[in-house]
């Protein structure tokens, strides 16, 4: 992606958010032991980073959009 390509950007947020993906990061508490404890302090924290990364992506998304649909040339 081109640093002020705003196009690109758009299309990458569409894509896959520069944030881990919640299903990678999920797979990968799945895949590591954890005690009862551990893992539901962990599932606590992973619906808080559930609910943050769509908030980051909703936001992100919004910008690009308006960027996106400005004409060029305005400040």
């Amino acid at each position: 992606m081109e640093p002020y390509d705003v196009k690109s950007a758009l299309d990458e947020l569409k894509e896959d958010a520069i944030l881990l993906h919640p299903v990678r990061m999920r797979d990968m508490i799945l895949r590591t032991p954890l005690d009862a404890g551990e893992a539901i302090e962990m599932n606590r924290e992973f619906q808080s980073y559930l609910a943050r990364y769509g908030e980051a992506q909703k936001v992100a998304l919004e910008i690009l959009e308006k960027l996106a649909a400005s004409t060029p040339g305005k400040a």
